[in-house]
């Protein structure tokens, strides 16, 4: 009787397990590359002066197109807006396009 439990629970297990695994292939969220880098670039006081949540809301703006000039960004230094523009036109997204900002 209890030999017959462990294996149950172990096929349960190893089922769930696979189905886990599938899942995590094919339910995978995309998330662009550049977002983890400009959001390091960026001054991270999550302050919301520039109308977005912090940083990270700031930086997925920048990537949306919603955000076109740098300047939104109160706290950050005129060297650090020159380097995320710089940064967004040299490196083009998965789709090959690269981002315009006003520094």
């Amino acid at each position: 009787m209890q030999i017959s439990a462990l294996i149950a629970l172990g096929l349960i297990g190893a089922v769930l397990g696979l189905l886990l695994g599938i899942a995590d292939k094919y339910l995978q969220v995309k998330v662009d590359e550049r977002l983890t880098k400009v959001n390091e670039m960026l001054p991270n006081f999550n302050c919301g002066a520039c109308g977005y949540p912090g940083c990270s809301g700031f930086a997925g703006g920048v990537l949306n197109g919603e955000i076109k000039s740098l300047k939104q960004c109160k706290p950050m230094k005129p060297a650090a807006r020159e380097k995320i523009k710089e940064y967004l036109e040299t490196t083009p997204g998965a789709d090959g396009s690269v981002i315009k900002v006003e520094a």
